[in-house]
């Protein structure tokens, strides 16, 4: 009994044995034969097509020419990856053909259909050319108006509904899916404080284009950001005529960030309190030349002359009934004041346009020389069109 059993087992051994050596003869021979049939230069291709999965061998030099050598027909509008025009130059690849087929939109009162390959929402309705906003919700399903449709897939799309939004002071254009303000605020995550008010009933039914506004009432603290203006220099050019003026460098706005102290009431800002500023971008200062060279200034009748003539047309009698008077149109309270200084109290109570040409001169020339800034403040308008000096000529 022993030596029975123990032939049966060498037996049962051997016969593993060569089933061994078979199966590995076997793969060896397979793995051989698959070698010589890729070949040098030849690329494995493995296609995924409507769940069906292919795999040959080709020599072809792009994805494309593989394919059809192979006799896959394709739809311009059928998707593939990787590319048709994919280089063939690794020794497999993974190749996914998506068939077109056609899909009807619904949006709102639009329907329209489509032939597309892209299997989500976001892709067909991208392909489409439409604009779906984060807050619209979509859905795929089959289409059940074969008549019209065909047996193709539905996209219907719900739009959000728009509305404004006064969030404690910054508007903006909001969507949402809520149907009332409390569903709306739940869904933005708006958590209301006791101190915060809202413009309308929290029961009130969104609708298109509302505005809602929500504030805090009581003191409170808010950051913005603000223009920062920038400083202008100037540069005195004497070779340049006064009323000359060229930016160098150009002046650029800068901005910060303000924090204020506001209270608010009833929903109105009624007092606001700067507590700090931060730069966030340094404003860049103007540099601008400005000439300072006078015209005018080698004679003073020239001077004279050139100020009356652009003053009056140098009408000594200049009497428009607009309360300035004479060539240099002098006010009375001013010319009254100025007589006595320039040696000539006899002109106080005259009227400027009454007196001589001579008394003219000297009292313009005594206003000027009186005056701190000369032209520049008694006769700005004539001082930078002509460029004339601030003070007359000695």
């Amino acid at each position: 009994m022993k030596l029975r059993i123990k032939k049966s087992t060498t037996f049962v051994s051997l016969c593993l044995s060569a089933l061994a050596v078979l199966g590995l003869s076997t793969f060896l021979v397979f793995s051989t034969n698959n070698v010589e049939a890729q070949g040098e230069g030849s690329r494995l291709i493995t296609v995924h097509d409507r769940g069906a999965e292919t795999v040959f061998v080709t020599s072809k030099e792009t994805l494309k020419e593989a394919l059809v050598d192979h006799g896959y027909a394709l739809d311009e509008k059928d998707a593939v990856e990787p590319s048709l025009d994919e280089k063939l130059v690794a020794p497999d690849y993974q190749v996914n053909i998506y068939r077109a087929r056609p899909v009807t939109i619904v949006d709102g009162p639009t329907r329209q259909k489509i032939v597309t390959p892209y299997q989500s929402a976001e892709r067909i309705v991208k392909d489409a050319g439409i604009e779906l906003f984060a807050e619209d919700e979509t859905r795929l399903s089959r289409s059940t108006d074969f008549v019209s449709d065909g047996a193709g897939l539905q996209l219907t799309i719900d739009r959000a509904t728009l509305f404004v939004a006064d969030l404690y002071g910054k508007k903006t254009e909001l969507r949402t899916q809520a149907t009332t303000v409390a569903g709306m605020l739940k869904e933005k995550g708006i958590t209301l404080s006791e101190s915060d008010r809202v413009s309308l009933p929290l029961e009130t039914s969104i609708s298109q284009g509302m505005e809602l506004r929500i504030w805090r009432e009581g003191k409170q603290t808010v950051t913005v950001e603000e223009e920062l203006n920038f400083e202008t220099e100037k540069v005195e050019d004497a070779d340049r005529t006064v009323g000359y003026k060229a930016v160098q460098t150009p002046g650029q706005k800068g901005t910060q960030s303000v924090t204020y102290e506001v209270y608010v009431e009833n929903g109105a800002e009624v007092k606001r309190v700067k507590l700090q500023s931060v730069v966030l971008v340094p404003a860049v200062k103007q540099v601008e030349v400005v000439g300072i060279k006078s015209n005018y200034s080698s004679s003073l009748q020239e001077w004279l002359l050139a100020l009356r003539t652009c003053e009056t047309g140098g009408r000594y009698n200049a009497n428009t009934g607009n309360g300035y008077y004479g060539a240099y149109q002098f006010m009375v309270g001013t010319w009254n004041s100025i007589a006595p200084k320039a040696g000539l109290p006899h002109l106080v109570g005259v009227r400027p346009d009454m007196a001589s040409p001579a008394e003219q001169d000297a009292m313009v020339v005594k206003n000027a020389k009186l005056s701190k800034g000369g032209l520049a403040t008694q006769h700005p308008g004539c001082y930078k069109k002509l460029g004339l000096s601030a003070f007359p000529p000695e």
